[in-house]
């Protein structure tokens, strides 16, 4: 019986000792996802260089510039001029879209003329043509590179909309003439101008120019 009490008094003691040096385990934070990222630095992001969506603007695009020795002023000019030639291609998507749901659902020309349209239409959008633009943001990475957000509200996207349409109607009256059926130059253009359809997604360039 005695040597029965020590055996189990000493296993008690030793589970004690080792409970007491064993030390908790640690938890280690697990690092919440970076959503967006720099392209040359990989570093976290705002979402709006990744195109997330800003409020208050129906079409936006995000262009950079390197760091330059001329300085911010010069970078972020050159940063918008890249930003409105991206942005003037998302306008001649978002035009084609609104022709061709216009078209579906007036039933107003077949494809091929709706085809005509949209390239007669296109071609007076410009990234010069983009005069209603504004710079929302900008931010520097840690690379020295100078990235930009330019957009376009709904009201100046629909006017760009209908200048091109009457512009293109004039230039290319044969073109349109089974098109707009009965309506007057300004109905036509204001009704495609309202179309709604779904938002545009910026395009990336196959490779990355070197700008100065």
């Amino acid at each position: 019986m005695r040597n029965l009490f020590f055996v189990t008094f000493s296993t008690v003691t030793l589970m004690g000792l080792v409970g007491c040096g064993s030390a908790p385990a640690k938890v280690e934070p697990v690092a919440a996802a970076v959503s967006c990222t720099f392209p040359n630095t990989k570093e976290a992001a705002p979402g709006w260089v990744c195109d997330e969506p800003v409020a208050g603007a129906a079409v936006t695009a995000v262009g950079s510039a390197q760091k330059s020795q001329a300085g911010v002023a010069f970078m972020k000019q050159m940063a918008a001029a890249d930003a409105r030639v991206q942005l003037a291609q998302m306008m001649r998507i978002q035009v084609t879209n609104m022709i061709k749901q216009y078209a579906e659902n007036t039933g107003a020309a077949n494809q091929a003329t709706v085809d005509q349209v949209n390239s007669s239409v296109t071609k007076q959008i410009t990234n010069e043509s983009l005069v209603g633009t504004r710079l929302l943001r900008s931010i520097t990475a840690s690379d020295g590179t100078l990235y930009v957000l330019v957009g376009l509200d709904e009201a100046s996207a629909q006017q760009i909309t209908e200048v091109a349409i009457k512009t293109s109607l004039n230039n290319d009256r044969a073109v349109w003439q089974q098109f707009r059926a009965q309506k007057g130059q300004d109905e036509l253009a204001a009704d495609i101008a309202r179309q709604k359809i779904e938002p545009v997604v910026q395009p990336k360039p196959e490779t990355d120019k070197p700008k100065n």
